[in-house]
């Protein structure tokens, strides 16, 4: 018997995918790295095409852990 496909669990785009996972992970008890060598974001201070921006430069690495039972209080 084969898996079920992407599209048959409801899933059409990598964004769903990587909602599935993260769900599916979150379960686990998983950690997430993500790596950023000499990244910069530009953030937008204001709407509009010559709003001043504000540039994040991140180089190293973010760290997500994911817990089961954790309350906020």
């Amino acid at each position: 018997m084969s898996e079920p496909s992407l599209q048959d669990q409801g899933t059409s785009t990598f964004a769903d995918l990587g909602k599935q996972m993260w769900s599916y992970l979150t379960g686990k008890g998983a950690a997430i790295n993500y790596e950023f060598v000499d990244m910069a974001v530009e953030v937008p201070r204001e709407t509009g095409a010559d709003s001043p921006r504000a540039t994040w430069k991140l180089n190293g690495t973010l760290r997500i852990t994911t817990a089961e039972g954790v309350s906020k209080g």
